[in-house]
């Protein structure tokens, strides 16, 4: 089924990701960013950048009529949100790590619920949970609450171990991770980008709140890999 996306956090390491795998998927009729300024775009008729003040008092309410004049157009509508710190993390205090993953990031969601928009994605951290003792695990553990407290119809959470790919990531600290089973371990940023485009494929009529570690998203990724060969490989009249 055709499907648009509203995505912000889209010009980071992780976002340009999740933007490059839905640009790739045939099922997306448009992609449009929320950007704090205007970014140099792919060259895709489908996708389409909106500036918006994150720190402005109205910025709910204009993601809330964005939302809404996508939503009006037909089709389902899937909202993203990318948007982290990075390498960056370590030099900020909690109060603003606050401020970026549960102030802004809030109010996005917020504005794409009050717009109409059901299904929401939402990018974390491994072992997040508001009682960690580790600041940033624990800013994401906020978050996560504070996102499931908005009432989505389906919220999928996804919480990457080590991103291989990433600017962020140090080479060494990457091919250790290779070394680490499970959900602590290594996962490919371009896998968690079409783990997302698989959530918005196979789960359209999807409801609840689910959690997607490396091995889902890995599987994730890889069915949707599987899906778009096949589909290619059907000849066309």
């Amino acid at each position: 089924m055709a499907f648009r996306v509203l995505i912000i956090g889209g010009t980071g390491q992780v976002g340009a990701a999740v933007v490059r795998a839905v640009l790739a998927e045939p099922s997306c009729i448009e992609l449009v960013m929320v950007n704090r300024r205007e970014v140099d775009l792919a060259r895709d008729p489908r996708l389409r950048q909106v500036v918006l003040d994150t720190a402005a008092a109205g910025f709910s309410a204009g993601v809330a009529t964005l939302a809404r004049a996508m939503v009006a157009q037909g089709g389902p509508v899937y909202a993203v949100s990318c948007v982290g710190v990075g390498a960056g993390s370590l030099k900020w205090s909690e109060d603003e790590l606050k401020a970026l993953e549960v102030g802004i990031v809030g109010a996005f969601a917020r504005g794409c619920h009050a717009g109409g928009i059901t299904h929401f994605s939402l990018l974390s951290a491994v072992g997040s949970t508001p009682k960690s003792r580790f600041r940033y695990v624990r800013v994401m553990g906020l978050k996560e609450q504070a996102i499931e407290g908005i009432g989505f119809q389906r919220l999928a959470i996804f919480r990457p171990g080590i991103i291989a790919g990433n600017v962020h990531t140090p080479g060494y600290v990457a091919w250790l991770g290779r070394l680490i089973p499970g959900r602590f371990g290594v996962v490919e940023q371009d896998d968690i980008g079409r783990a997302f485009v698989a959530e918005f494929v196979a789960n359209a009529s999807a409801s609840g709140v689910v959690y997607l570690e490396n091995d889902a998203m890995k599987r994730a990724s890889s069915m949707l890999t599987r899906g778009n060969q096949s589909t290619s490989s059907i000849p066309r009249p």
